[in-house]
């Protein structure tokens, strides 16, 4: 249970800060409703227990080759960061409300944030490193399993609790906020497209 506890609060500590994973979930979240922003942020609860896998279990040969092609997949995690941008800088909240053009489907959602925060393999060192402060590192691999499953239900959480909060308010949006809001995490999600493209 301690074990447990421990990758709850890493999952949890992993998902908190708010990048462009967070500010994608909370803008569909308010353009397409709750269920939009939980399962896109399950999608990146499912990269991190992927690469918390990796990394407990001492996968190298995966680890491996995701780090020596870690600046190949940066460069495509910043273009797609950038598309994202743009997408959402160009969308009109009117039309999201009645129009399906853009991919809203539950999959799709999910889907592509699962892609986007697996483009960032630096996180297998962190997991690697935090697995070392915590003692983990050559621990058996029950322990392991437990410790990456309460990763994943620690990122869930967060998720859950981030796309609730911002459901809460969603119905106070008007057009004209949506817009704004549009504007703003395109031009956050484009931002950090752009840095992620800087070695």
């Amino acid at each position: 249970m301690w074990v447990l506890l421990k990758g709850l609060i890493l999952g949890f500590s992993i998902a908190a800060p708010v990048g462009p994973i967070g500010v994608l979930c909370i803008r569909r979240t308010l353009a397409y409703g709750r269920w939009h922003g939980l399962v896109s942020g399950l999608g990146a609860a499912t990269a991190d227990f992927l690469y918390g896998c990796v990394a407990a279990f001492g996968l190298t040969i995966v680890s491996d080759f995701l780090l020596d092609y870690a600046s190949w997949i940066r460069l495509l995690g910043g273009l797609f960061l950038i598309y994202l941008g743009i997408t959402t800088l160009r969308s009109k909240p009117s039309e999201q409300a009645a129009d399906a053009q853009e991919s809203t489907s539950l999959l799709g959602a999910y889907a592509s944030t699962l892609v986007l925060t697996l483009t960032n393999p630096v996180t297998i060192l962190a997991f690697t490193a935090i697995f070392a402060g915590l003692g983990l590192v050559g621990s058996s691999q029950s322990s392991a399993g437990v410790l990456v499953t309460g990763v994943f239900i620690g990122s869930a959480v967060w998720w859950l609790l981030l796309s609730a909060m911002v459901s809460l308010f969603r119905h106070r949006f008007t057009p004209r906020w949506l817009q704004w809001v549009n504007w703003l995490s395109g031009g956050v999600i484009l931002l950090f497209g752009v840095v992620q493209l800087i070695p």
